[in-house]
């Protein structure tokens, strides 16, 4: 593992824990918190799937670095949402919003990682 996923992960880890924390006050319905765990959860393990793809994706262009991470992460919220409408039966807005928030906070921080 490169030091800079193992970094990655850290900060995604912690900035998914405070989000989490946070959005935890917002959708505060039954059954809203489990889901936005959840979503923080899935988004960390997305993100470092989506960092080393992209980082192996990249060795071709730049393009193709963004657009791997970028389908990783469309792919993910698509699925997220079908499970949790059909199988998990959580609130879909908590579930939904936080994990894209969490994906778009965790994907600020991959231009500082990521070398060319």
């Amino acid at each position: 593992m490169s030091r800079a996923l193992v970094r990655y992960a850290m900060l995604t880890t912690g900035l998914a824990v405070l989000a989490g924390a946070l959005l935890s006050l917002v959708f505060r319905g039954p059954g809203d918190r489990p889901a936005v765990w959840l979503s923080a959860a899935v988004a960390v393990v997305v993100q470092l799937v989506a960092f080393a793809l992209s980082h192996v994706a990249g060795r071709v262009s730049l393009a193709a670095r963004l657009g791997t991470g970028a389908l990783v992460r469309f792919v993910a919220v698509v699925a997220y949402a079908v499970l949790v409408a059909l199988a998990l039966k959580l609130p879909l807005p908590a579930a939904l919003v936080s994990l894209v928030t969490f994906f778009f906070l965790s994907t600020l921080l991959e231009p500082l990682l990521i070398k060319q």
